[in-house]
């Protein structure tokens, strides 16, 4: 027999699909197995249509199209006998869904089967009806389920009952039709049509406010009854489950009941002696009893209040916790979220149960046990509770301490009305696990401890006692090396001591020591570098015994290859050897840190101020960026109380050294620049020798600290917008006078060698070279001395327009005899209305230097919200000597 013909078994080809060894090989048996169908259905083979039909369902449910069978669906369908029709209906649910429009044409048949003598062809219809109804189909046929609601044979209400489900889902406005039908439903005996009249009863309160009030008034007294004669029903070993009988049904009822008591106190009243029945009297080793018991939870946290019942509730759940199932536990976790609000006394009872779910082994469990506790911290037991979950954090896994530490850092900032209580929270929280915390937290303690000053003593000395044990955490070693450095002699000397304090013998050596150690740690990164190198500087201060010791520390970074902790270690090594009458100035402690304006700040409600003017960053070798007036951060004291400087940068040197710029300004031989901020240092070396000639002056044209306190004094530029110094060469300097040198060596750069204005070359008025209506191009140009035909020059960009340029690219071309350089720019994203500039170095060489004059062409191009732009000129205008 031909394994793929028409005649052909379903079990055959089911062996035959199962034999195959490949999935190419299974295609291919489906494939033949599909063509022989559809033979067969071009010879309109009315003999084999239902097998034919059972091998296309087979084919189907392994995932192969099956459309072409969907008509003979329909001819099954319309068969008078009910084997035909059987599958007919099957395939139907099978191979059709309600989208499709061929399911149009299947509703007559469906109508005449909903009317036909046969019951069991009536249930076909309507299971049928149920799986695939549409709403077109809903509210034609409509009107014959309504009426089979009534049918004598209990199996047909049943099965109109969960028809009616669809047909109300799909056309809410039939619900009406179906109260009545409904209702009488409730009275049945057979759990079968019961339960499902309580499902639909169910859902036409959910879609009908109408139908929830005839329900309520009607039907709660017969639905308590029933619910009450269930549950004190004997043995029926028809319905039982694991000793209980029918609990599906029980919680059928269970949910109609919460539906009805939900905002409405008397129905709430007449079912709250039944729900603590069967709450009290449900047993909760089975799973079908902890099901009963969940939604008699639910019904009771649902329906109108009632404080007995609900602490009765809430028990329940504290039971489930100690389930060893972890879904049940997950859900009583969840149920107890809801219940907090409405009893948050009965739920506290719990607590200890709750907090051993946060060790549980079950992730989910952990995460929604920690939600819980977090709600239920108030201030009389925040202490306990925060003490547990801080001992836990020790134990617990890694990826559970994240969330962890952020819900304690939490609870102890909601709660921290002792601030003796935070610091010792947070620094066992930043001692444990610190680098899971955010950097505004140890920023949060440490203005914490900038103003509680009673405390500082014993904060420095908690610290010192845990950097002992614990110097694993990055944020941790960070607030240890701010404290000691602010409050160091305050832990030698035990000064502060509180009563619940033991004392201990630190040396100033030992305080070293510790600065020392985390200097030197591996894992230590630049930030703590930094740290512990600003702590050192203060330590020399405040130590002068170990003030040679914590030099060499320092010097052991001059040669580091990270740009900044090389400037920090030769600046500070200068500072203690050379400027110890200004050092203890420098390295004074910080002032106190506003607390409300930086939590007004973390809290989002202010705008982030900045208390120095950083200006224009500068991007500097192994990644680091510094700051226009990086002495403000290098000496930590950037705080939010002290006074701003001026745009210039000038006044918080003045400060710093005492000098008063109005006095200073006065005296002759002062230059006043207001736009290139040069007051201060002009200003200080016009100190002492008001004949001096300007000449002498090695002027600066970047005012900034950082070019003051610049260790490569041997390099620096004049500047270069004094017309009169602009052909001052090197040999035609006059030596400084005294008063200016003692007064250059104040703030020389802390480094030896000779002055700066030895070394200086020439320098050119600066130049336009390119503008438009748009863009400005300016040339500041130089040369170093001995180098007579290469020029320097910096070239500035200003945006004149009122949109910011993007992508930013400035290209430039010389002739043969010029060769060029050109270093990075700055930046690739220009300001608009000139609020901020890019900058980029170029190096000329003139090989005809003398003949030729220098000459070049520039390209320039940028984008303007997305769209390209380009600029070219040539620049003619350089001075002729170049």
């Amino acid at each position: 027999m031909n394994p793929f013909s028409s005649d052909t078994r379903l079990r055959d080809m089911i062996r035959a699909i199962r034999a195959c060894k490949t999935a190419a090989e299974e295609r291919g048996v489906v494939r033949k197995e599909c063509a022989a169908i559809r033979a067969s259905i071009d010879a309109n083979d009315q003999h084999y249509r239902h097998r034919n039909m059972s091998k296309l369902m087979f084919i189907h449910m392994l995932g192969y199209p099956t459309h072409f069978g969907q008509m003979e669906c329909l001819k099954l369908i319309s068969s008078p006998g009910f084997p035909e029709k059987r599958i007919g209906y099957l395939g139907l649910m099978l191979l059709v869904d309600e989208r499709q429009e061929v399911l149009m044409l299947v509703t007559n048949s469906l109508k005449q089967d909903l009317n036909h003598t046969n019951q069991y062809i009536v249930g076909l219809a309507l299971c049928a009806l149920g799986n695939i109804c549409s709403a077109e189909m809903a509210r034609d046929l409509a009107p014959e389920v309504e009426r089979l609601l009534q049918f004598r044979d209990p199996n047909i209400r049943k099965k109109a009952a969960i028809c009616s489900l669809r047909i109300i889902k799909k056309v809410p406005d039939l619900a009406e039709n179906f109260v009545n039908p409904a209702t009488a439903l409730l009275r049945e005996k057979h759990h079968g049509v019961l339960i499902t009249g309580v499902q639909l009863c169910t859902e036409l309160c959910k879609i009908s406010s109408e139908a929830l009030e005839h329900i309520r008034k009607k039907c709660t007294e017969g639905l308590v009854r029933t619910l009450k004669d269930l549950a004190n029903s004997p043995y029926s070993p028809e319905y039982d489950i694991a000793g209980i009988t029918d609990p599906f049904l029980h919680i059928k009822l269970l949910r109609l009941l919460r539906a009805l008591g939900e905002g409405d106190a008397d129905a709430s009243d007449s079912m709250n002696d039944i729900l603590a029945q069967v709450a009290s009297k449900t047993e909760s080793n089975k799973v079908a009893g902890n099901a009963i018991l969940y939604e008699c939870v639910q019904t009771i946290m649902s329906i109108e209040d009632n404080g007995g019942l609900r602490v009765l509730a809430i028990n329940i759940l504290g039971r489930f916790l100690s389930n060893r199932d972890n879904n049940i536990r997950y859900v009583a976790l969840n149920m107890l979220m809801k219940a907090v609000s409405a009893d948050t006394q009965a739920v506290q009872r719990h607590r200890a149960t709750i907090l051993e779910c946060v060790k549980d082994s079950d992730a989910s469990i952990r995460k929604r046990a920690l939600e819980l506790v977090y709600i239920l911290v108030n201030e009389a037991n925040v202490k306990p509770l925060t003490k547990e979950l801080v001992d836990y954090l020790e134990v617990s896994d890694q990826d559970f301490r994240e969330d962890l530490t952020t819900k304690i850092c939490s609870i102890v900032s909601k709660f921290s009305h002792e601030k003796i209580w935070y610091i010792d929270q947070m620094l066992k929280l930043l001692s444990k696990a610190g680098n899971f915390l955010k950097d505004e937290v140890w920023h949060a303690l440490i203005v914490v401890i900038s103003n509680a000053s009673n405390l500082h003593g014993y904060t420095v000395r908690a610290l010192y006692k845990a950097f002992q044990t614990s110097t694993e955490e990055e944020t941790f070693v960070r607030v240890a090396m701010w404290c000691l450095g602010e409050y160091g002699d305050l832990l030698i000397n035990n000064v502060e001591m509180l009563d619940i304090e033991d004392p201990i013998t630190v040396t100033e050596s030992d305080a070293v020591d510790v600065v020392e150690h985390a200097l030197k740690r591996h894992s230590s990164d630049l930030t703590t570098k930094e740290m512990a190198l600003v702590a050192l500087l203060k330590l020399s201060s405040r130590f002068p015994s170990c003030t040679e010791r914590i030099r060499e520390i320092i010097i052991q970074y001059k040669g580091n290859l990270v740009l900044e902790l090389q400037q920090r270690s030769i600046e500070f090594n200068s500072i203690i050897a050379k400027h110890q009458n200004i050092s203890s100035t420098l390295v004074e402690r910080m002032p106190v840190l506003d607390e409300a304006t930086f939590n007004a700040r973390r809290a989002g409600s202010l705008p982030d101020a900045v208390s120095t003017p950083t200006g224009p960053s500068v991007n500097l070798p192994n990644g680091a960026v510094k700051s226009v007036a990086p002495l403000l951060d290098l000496l930590d004291l950037s705080a939010d109380d002290t006074p701003a400087p001026s745009s210039s940068g000038g006044d918080f040197l003045n400060d710093l050294i005492g000098v008063d710029p109005s006095v200073v300004s006065q005296q002759p031989g002062a230059i006043h620049t207001s736009k290139n901020s040069t007051d201060v240092l002009l200003d200080l070396l016009s100190i002492g020798s008001p004949s001096a000639p300007i000449e002498s002056l090695p002027v600066q044209r970047n005012s900034s600290t950082i070019d003051i306190l610049s260790p490569s004094t041997s390099k620096r530029e004049p500047i270069s917008s004094l017309d009169d110094l602009s052909s001052v060469s090197l040999s035609s300097r006059a030596p400084s006078n005294t008063g200016a040198a003692s007064m250059t060596d104040l703030l020389d750069g802390f480094a030896s060698g000779p002055p700066a204005s030895e070394n200086n070359g020439l320098v050119y008025p600066p130049i336009t070279a390119f503008e438009s209506s748009s863009l400005r191009l300016t040339f500041n140009l130089s040369k170093q001395p001995g180098s007579p035909q290469t020029t320097n020059v910096q070239a500035t960009f200003m945006n004149l327009s009122s949109n910011a340029y993007t992508d930013f690219v400035f290209q430039a071309a010389v002739p043969k005899f010029l060769q060029l350089l050109l270093d990075p720019a700055s930046g690739n994203t220009l300001p608009a209305n000139g609020k901020g500039s890019i900058t980029q170095n170029l190096k000329v060489t003139n090989s005809q230097h003398g003949k030729k004059s220098l000459v070049m062409r520039i390209r320039i191009t940028y984008k303007i919200n997305g769209e390209d732009k380009l600029e070219e000129g040539q620049i003619t205008n350089f001075p002729r000597d170049l």
